[in-house]
Formats: structure tokens, C-alpha cells, sequence
């Protein structure tokens, strides 16, 4: 299965000039949980943020200006041959689209499944997680998270 996973400001700020601009351990933690194991999609800009890749996880970074190589990591040119190559070599791994913005907007037409934090305040950034469809997709789950003004909120596609 295909999945998107983020975490979301109030404002739908994702990132500020490339980074994060929070850090929720909880968050993080439930990313951790979420992708082990799994392969793992993102831009060239997410994986410069994060600086090496993450344990227990293969990853496909998009790229059309650098070649990053090495054990469990792949780049590619685009998210669509992401995805092919995710698709030939997990049998029974889940894919998870991890940002940034370009590869969420282009991403919510495979995914079939949205992991999303929600962080119930502002922050300033010039990162936006896209808009969606509640007509295609549909609330199915939410947790309050022990942080203050955090939930998690599991999204399937109709």
C-alpha cells in the first residue's frame, strides 16, 4: 500500500527554508514506528534535512541534481519511477511517501492512506502540506497525542 505521512501546523506549514520547524519526539517516534521496516519516499531537499539514511528502512530519494548512493538507498528522477521501483521490489512492505511538498501533491493521487499529525498551532514556514479531497478521502482514525495539541489522524481513500 501506498501511504503519505506528515506532520502539519495548523496553517498546513510543513517546513520552514528546509527544516522542520518543531521537534515532537512523539511525533518522531510514531514516524519511526510507522516506517521501520517499510521503504520510504522523498525529495532531495527532506533527505539533505534528515543528513543519512534511517535505520531498518529503504529508501528512494527523487532527484534530478544529485546521486546519493549506498545500503538501502536508491535516487531516481521522478515519483513515479519511485513508485514502480518501490512497487517491483517490496512484496510486503508498505511505501511511505515522507515529503516534501512536491512529493505530497503529487503523491495524494497513488496514496491510499494519509498518516497525519496535526499540530493544533501556527508556525511560521514557506512548506505547505497540499490540500486533499474529504471527498476522497475519508477520516478513519484519530488518537490525541500525549503532547499537548498534537492528534493523529488516519486517512483512507474512498
Amino acid at each position: 500500500m501506498i501511504n503519505i505521512i506528515a506532520a502539519v501546523a495548523k496553517n498546513r506549514v510543513i517546513g520552514n527554508d528546509g527544516h522542520i520547524p518543531w521537534h515532537i519526539p512523539e511525533d518522531m517516534a510514531y514516524f519511526k514506528n510507522l516506517t521501520t521496516g517499510n521503504i520510504i519516499i522523498m525529495g532531495r531537499k527532506t533527505y539533505e534535512e534528515i543528513g543519512k539514511p534511517l535505520s531498518n528502512r529503504f529508501h528512494i530519494i527523487i532527484s534530478h541534481t544529485k546521486i546519493f548512493s549506498g545500503d538501502n538507498l536508491l535516487t531516481v528522477n521522478s515519483l513515479g519511477q519511485a513508485i514502480t521501483f518501490a512497487k517491483n521490489f517490496a512484496s510486503n512492505q508498505e511505501i511511505f511517501l515522507c515529503g516534501g511538498q512536491a512529493v505530497y501533491t503529487q503523491g495524494l493521487q497513488y496514496a491510499k492512506r494519509i498518516y497525519l499529525t496535526e499540530i493544533n498551532k501556527n508556525y511560521q514556514g514557506n512548506i505547505f502540506f497540499p490540500e486533499f479531497d474529504s471527498q476522497k478521502f475519508k477520516l478513519i482514525k484519530q488518537i490525541q497525542g500525549k503532547t499537548s495539541g498534537i492528534k493523529f489522524c488516519i486517512y483512507d481513500k474512498i
